[in-house]
């Protein structure tokens, strides 16, 4: 059994994306700030019949996320799916004129240092493994600069350009980095972003080679 690691996982998308690929037989790893939380979700999973386990973790701590991904590996198995989706933090949501050099640190410690910890970590393993996917989730200011949300929109600019070398880099190796651009809200119910839909298009980035940016929905001039 391998296992998939969701880096940010809630109850909407992560819960998800567990589901869907607890089905396919993936072993499941939780990681988010709050123990109870994942704990909570862990559970829920398991009643369910899969495997599963959470994991406390501040991607902003470099110790703290490889620890959480080197038990998550040992506890579950090889890591062969990472996806690194985790909601920003409020103050990366100010407006460009009101965004701060220690505004702008904390977002590229979250979305720069953060997933480049993180695969830096599951990398070796996936190269045992000889595939493996690294999944970056953003909004739709990861491909759309949005001045309102300045911190989000500098950040994931360069956790896009960091995910796209992997792609051209790695696929050699059968090892897939792509990003699913989410406009908007996630939505229960929504025909493109309705958690379920969009876990599907996950599974799909997963195990099908192509581009290496997807789109829920399409974006004017993204």
């Amino acid at each position: 059994m391998t296992t998939i690691v969701i880096v940010g996982a809630g109850r909407g998308l992560g819960a998800a994306v567990a589901r869907r690929f607890g089905a396919e037989g993936f072993a499941i790893g939780l990681i988010s700030r709050n123990q109870e939380h994942v704990d909570e979700l862990a559970a829920g999973l398991t009643a369910a019949g899969h495997t599963a386990r959470g994991y406390a973790a501040d991607v902003r701590d470099a110790n703290s996320l490889t620890t959480a991904l080197d038990r998550a590996a040992h506890e579950l198995g090889p890591i062969e799916v990472l996806q690194y989706s985790p909601l920003p933090q409020r103050e990366f949501l100010r407006p460009v004129l009101e965004t701060t050099v220690d505004d702008l640190s904390g977002a590229v410690e979250f979305s720069i240092y953060g997933p480049v910890t993180a695969v830096q970590q599951v990398l070796p393993g996936m190269r045992t493994l000889g595939r493996g996917s690294i999944l970056f989730v953003n909004g739709g200011s990861g491909a759309r600069p949005n001045p309102q949300v300045a911190g989000t929109s500098i950040a994931f600019a360069g956790e896009a350009a960091y995910a796209r070398m992997l792609h051209d880099t790695l696929a050699p190796e059968g090892i897939r980095a792509r990003q699913l651009i989410i406009p908007g809200a996630i939505t229960p119910g929504h025909p493109t972003h309705d958690p379920d839909v969009l876990a599907d298009r996950l599974w799909h980035l997963h195990n099908h080679p192509g581009d290496f940016r997807a789109f829920a929905e399409e974006m004017p001039d993204a």
